[in-house]
């Protein structure tokens, strides 16, 4: 594809400093009104890529695309790229009103558009009430709207946010989350979002980006990382997850056939990288694993011995250990008091074939 068919597009981005790599051969893209999210604990080179798009370092090759356009030089001013960071950056002696208008009236615009344009923005953050006030007399979610209002008022090709929620506590985090997700929605502007927050990530992103020891793991939706994941990273970083080490028996274009935990013949999606005798592991979401009685229907099916049961409130988590000695959670909604197996009692574990990824060496560690 052509990089005009692209609104933001990099080809193998590299950052050093010294003798340490920030990033590694990063390539995205990027379609119009596409929310991606760089998503990685520190140190992945989420925010390096993010500075780089920017303008803000320069990286020591590849090339960044901007709406077809070959950018990876120019100045941060030429690119049309809004920027919300976590700390608000809003001028402090200026009023609200003021704040929002700054970036128009860098561009000339004339009063009156000036003053329909952050009329219009104030309303879509439903802040309209707060114009004449300074930044430090509203809330830190009132500042952070106002930030994100400067940043899309003067409609720039693609806004950039790093961490823009990390500074604000769970409740109104959550509440942002939504906010920005539903701007997004309603503006249909293009967003390139950096957190290291997993949940985050799934609940805001058209496609996640993720991020590990300066390289990109995997790029795709939410559903394709959680229930598709690539590589043993990618299964452990996003959530929960079982890994059970067994070797290939068979592999074809319908399943990969593995020999488990005491010679447990077990069944997972297809990987046409594995071949018979290949060391694997299988991943299963605890969500998707059940104890199970004799009569209920499983593909996959393991002795375990249960080791606790706990409820959290909506869920009840039970953890096993197999007889190798590796442990398996299995999570349920809760629906009602504890009457099924006891601690340190034998139990079944079950699972479907399609829940089941089967991970290869090239693709996880296999430790």
């Amino acid at each position: 594809m052509s990089n005009t068919a692209h609104k933001l597009r990099t080809h193998n981005l590299r950052k050093t400093y010294g003798p340490v790599v920030a990033l590694a051969e990063a390539s995205i893209e990027m379609a119009e009104g596409e929310f991606l999210t760089l998503l990685g604990p520190s140190g992945s080179g989420k925010t390096t890529m993010l500075m780089a798009i920017a303008g803000l370092n320069e990286p020591d090759s590849g090339d960044i695309w901007i709406d077809g356009k070959l950018a990876t030089y120019l100045p941060p001013f030429r690119r049309d790229i809004g920027m919300v960071f976590q700390n608000y950056a809003l001028f402090p002696h200026m009023t609200i009103f003021e704040n929002i208008a700054f970036p128009l009236k860098m561009r000339k615009m004339d009063e009156a558009s000036i003053r329909n344009n952050v009329g219009r923005v104030l309303e879509t953050v439903k802040l309209s009430d707060v114009a004449n006030r300074l930044p430090k007399e509203l809330s830190g979610g009132q500042q952070q709207r106002i930030a994100l209002a400067r940043a899309f008022v003067y409609e720039p090709s693609i806004i950039l946010m790093d961490e823009p929620l990390g500074a604000l506590d769970k409740k109104l985090r959550d509440h942002l989350q939504l906010e920005i997700k539903h701007l997004h929605e309603q503006l249909a502007i293009t967003v390139l979002y950096v957190t290291h927050d997993q949940e985050e990530a799934m609940v805001m992103s058209d496609r996640i980006c993720l991020m590990n020891d300066a390289q990109i793991e995997q790029i795709g939706t939410p559903d394709d990382l959680y229930f598709r994941p690539e590589s043993e990273f990618t299964a452990d970083f996003l959530g929960e997850s079982n890994l059970i080490e067994g070797t290939v028996k068979e592999t074809n274009d319908t399943a990969t056939i593995v020999s488990g935990p005491d010679g447990a013949i077990l069944a997972g999606l297809p990987n046409p990288g594995l071949k018979e005798g290949d060391a694997c592991k299988l991943m299963v979401r605890p969500e998707c694993v059940s104890i199970i009685t004799s009569d209920a229907r499983a593909d996959n099916i393991l002795s375990a011995t249960l080791v606790e049961t706990i409820i959290t409130g909506t869920v009840t988590k039970s953890y096993a250990v197999l007889p190798g000695g590796n442990e398996m959670k299995c999570t349920q909604l809760t629906n009602g008091p504890l009457n099924g197996a006891r601690k340190d009692q034998t139990v079944k574990l079950g699972w479907m074939r399609e829940h089941t990824v089967v991970l290869s060496p090239e693709e996880g560690s296999m430790s």
